[in-house]
């Protein structure tokens, strides 16, 4: 009996398919996700291993995250409690079905329907704006839900 080569590589192709079934069946829960409330930023550092900083502006606070993989998160969180806009950059994209929590399927969508070629991707949906974009080594971009941007905070000065 003669296997083929692509019959060969089949039991491999099948192990790698349902490894990836399982990572995404296991993922762990998003945290300070984007329209998320401000209490669960700390699991947020914690899963990142990273340093946090907080800084108090007039109409909202920031949670800025360094994690030694070289990614900063930063998280902008106005009054009321909820994250309203994410920034990021670092040498690799961050965990974005993390940080855009229920939005994600909203940008995964929005990324196939416009990703046509090189450069960077703006995502202008209702009530979800995203920006990305570098290259390997060099990645930065924000998202944010503009309906929750408090009244007086310029969208150009979250970055």
């Amino acid at each position: 009996m003669t296997i083929s080569r692509s019959q060969s590589h089949a039991p491999r192709v099948l192990w790698i398919t349902l490894l990836s079934l399982l990572t995404l069946a296991v993922a762990r829960p998003a945290a300070a996700e984007l329209g998320g409330d401000a209490a669960s930023i700390d699991r947020d550092q914690v899963r990142m291993q990273a340093q946090l900083k907080v800084a108090r502006a007039p109409l909202y606070t920031v949670h800025e995250m360094r994690a030694p993989t070289g990614i900063m998160v930063r998280e902008y969180v106005a009054r009321a409690g909820n994250v309203f806009a994410v920034a990021w950059q670092g040498p690799w994209l961050p965990d974005m079905r993390q940080l855009l929590g229920p939005y994600f399927q909203q940008y995964s969508q929005a990324a196939r329907a416009r990703r046509g070629g090189h450069g960077p991707l703006l995502i202008h949906e209702p009530g979800l704006m995203v920006q990305v974009a570098g290259h390997p080594r060099s990645f930065a971009g924000r998202a944010l839900l503009p309906q929750m941007v408090p009244a007086g905070v310029a969208v150009e000065s979250l970055r």
